[in-house]
């Protein structure tokens, strides 16, 4: 019926129990339930902005490491380890 994870299960619950109180009171209505947990982009620009953003953050990450590990040998060799 739906798997274990809370963030599943609750609207296929929802769905059930509204659907039964609608035969309860003899209507042909039924109400249709889906969830969709992470928001998904379907806009071209909005996709480029977020690949500049991330592809920005890697580069300033990837030129912050180079330094961090060679003052670490630094360090190591300071105190003859």
């Amino acid at each position: 019926m739906c798997s274990a994870e809370p963030i599943n299960c609750f609207p296929v619950l929802v769905n059930i129990l509204s659907n039964t109180f609608l035969r309860l009171f003899n209507s042909t209505a039924r109400i249709r339930i889906w969830s969709e947990p992470f928001y998904s982009t379907q806009s071209p620009e909005v996709k480029g902005d977020i690949f500049f953003i991330c592809l920005s953050y890697m580069l300033i990450l990837a030129a912050g490491l180079p330094p961090h590990f060679a003052m670490s040998s630094m360090e190591d060799y300071k105190v003859k380890s």
